[in-house]
């Protein structure tokens, strides 16, 4: 099992770049140590893949276009593939840990079109609407795919028989999957290209973060009027496009911060914010410390992990 502590993003679409995912065997388990990340928070993105996880300690808040859902302890859930969502902590305590099974579903299917794929596997991830499967220990079905969630965690990679023990476990989650998901009575009907336009905005954005953007050249991007952009970003990101636009600056802003030894001045111009005041004043009001505090704090932890 892989630990990490952050994420990478394809900067053309916002999509989670998911290294050691090979198509002969389309999957990654990985271990979120919360605690290790400056900010715990997982920024807006995306992945083909479908995400099965587990709440091992702590509370995590996980966001949609459709809502937000707070996970406790020994909870899970399912995204599904090409879903829009971010993440974070949603506890004060230490100690948040989230256990993932990211996999495509033509690990499911042997990788061919055939009627497992059309039975089984399309009528869960063409589902309209259904973005996030919540399961609970309280509910005795849903417990029960939370154990072979957990059991797919404690097996061996590499073990004689990894590969099929792991692809039965799953199967058997996916099938559970399904029969909630068929079980629900309310279906959210949505706009079918709405993620399409999001997606688009947040490309431009991350293109051309550098530079001022007006929301104006965001709507003429999707396609759209400034009010209808105004509205798509807060109901499928929960802020305005000036917030997604600030917080994405001050990310890239923090990883200027982390992986380079460049002023402050020349990080708000790269930035886009134009002074080093103004980013200042911003960066304190999102991290509760200075720019020049923050690269000093990641520069203590690297330190304390190499001691």
């Amino acid at each position: 099992m892989k630990n990490i502590q952050g994420i990478q993003l394809i900067m053309e679409s916002n999509e989670e770049l998911l290294p050691d995912f090979f198509m002969d065997f389309p999957y990654i388990c990985s271990c979120v140590e919360f605690d290790k990340y400056i900010d715990p928070v997982v920024p807006w993105h995306w992945h083909h893949a479908v995400e099965l996880f587990y709440i091992k300690s702590g509370r995590v808040e996980y966001t949609t276009p459709n809502g937000k859902w707070i996970f406790p302890a020994g909870t899970g859930g399912f995204v599904n593939s090409n879903v829009l969502h971010s993440s974070r902590v949603s506890s004060t305590k230490d100690g948040t840990v989230q256990l993932l099974h990211l996999f495509d579903s033509e690990l499911l299917t042997g990788g061919i079109s055939n009627r497992i794929e059309e039975r089984y596997i399309r009528p869960l991830t063409d589902r309209s609407g259904l973005e996030m499967i919540c399961l609970s220990p309280e509910d005795p079905g849903q417990a029960a795919l939370l154990q072979k969630i957990q059991a797919g965690f404690e097996l061996e990679e590499g073990s004689w028989g990894y590969e099929i023990t792991l692809r039965q476990l799953l199967t058997e989650v996916w099938l559970g999957l399904l029969e909630l998901a068929c079980a629900e009575t309310e279906d959210i009907h949505k706009n079918k290209d709405t993620a399409e336009k999001m997606k688009a905005m947040m490309s431009y954005i991350q293109d051309h973060y550098t530079e001022m953007i007006a929301v104006d050249c965001l709507a003429r991007e999707a396609h759209i009027s400034k009010r209808v952009c105004f509205r798509l970003f807060q109901e499928n990101l929960h802020m305005s496009p000036l917030e997604y636009m600030r917080e994405y600056r001050l990310r890239k802003a923090c990883m200027e911060l982390i992986e380079t030894e460049k002023s402050i001045t020349e990080i708000a111009s790269d930035c886009g914010f134009g002074s080093s005041s103004y980013f200042g004043k911003l960066f304190r009001e999102h991290f509760n410390c200075s720019p020049v505090r923050y690269r000093g704090k990641w520069h203590d932890c690297n330190r304390n992990r190499h001691e």
